[in-house]
């Protein structure tokens, strides 16, 4: 695994949604790369901390920006 196809994955083991195998291989590409694992632990602060703002801190403009932002990303 690529440092690139580890971040496409991050969600998905943060959800438990990987396969077995390849769970293994991100969690063999985590042993091995500090970037990766800087990136994953960054990742998981992240959530704790928008996971501590209620709901409705975002305006409904924001959020249809950011969700905009998102949806066009891959793009």
């Amino acid at each position: 695994m690529n440092c690139d196809e580890f971040v496409e994955l991050v969600t998905a083991f943060l959800d438990g949604a990987l396969d077995a195998e390849t769970e293994q291989r991100f969690i063999e590409h985590l042993t091995l790369c500090d970037g990766c694992d800087a990136y994953l632990e960054q990742f998981r602060r992240t959530i704790r901390s928008v996971g501590e703002l209620p709901p409705d801190s975002i305006s409904p403009v924001a959020r249809d920006t950011l969700l905009a932002a998102f949806r066009d990303w891959r793009h």
